[in-house]
């Protein structure tokens, strides 16, 4: 895994945090499940909004734990979008020591239904040893079903 923190970062979690979440950032926009998993710690605090029972249009929202989950759900994600179709507003990140919390918003198109959406985001990160050790998503769930769910 590459460190994405330099050696003043070590330093100055803030800067360490900040450097994790961009490149968490970059991998994400770049697509691949399994880099985007090096980021993440081997045991991972992980939540999405959503109700425990789930919901068959959005398989990749549900429990995680492992790093290997962690891959698993980007991979679950992508199969479910059309990659050219992928945007999203420039996120604000916001530091606090070993937290953060991103603010954005997704564009995708679901490959499924042809459907676009937009959904606003916020995620709550904590960085340890330069790895995410806490992923919390909160986003606008209903919306994300709906552009997935076939008309009936």
């Amino acid at each position: 895994m590459t460190d994405p923190s330099t050696r003043a970062d070590r330093d100055d979690p803030q800067a360490s945090t900040r450097a994790t979440v961009t490149e968490f950032l970059s991998r994400v926009a770049e697509g691949d499940p399994d880099r985007i998993a090096e980021l993440f710690a081997d045991r991972v605090d992980w939540q999405l909004n959503w109700p425990d029972e789930g919901d068959p249009s959005v398989p990749w929202i549900r429990p995680r734990s492992t790093r290997a989950d962690v891959a698993e759900h980007f991979r679950e994600l992508n199969a479910a979008h059309v990659r050219e179709n992928r945007g999203g507003m420039q996120p604000q990140i916001l530091i606090d020591g070993q937290n953060a919390v991103v603010l954005g918003d997704i564009r995708q198109t679901a490959r499924s239904t042809g459907r676009s959406y937009r959904a606003l985001i916020a995620l709550h990160l904590t960085i340890a040893n330069n790895q995410i050790t806490r992923y919390h998503v909160y986003e606008d769930s209903l919306t994300v079903a709906q552009a997935l769910t076939p008309s009936r």
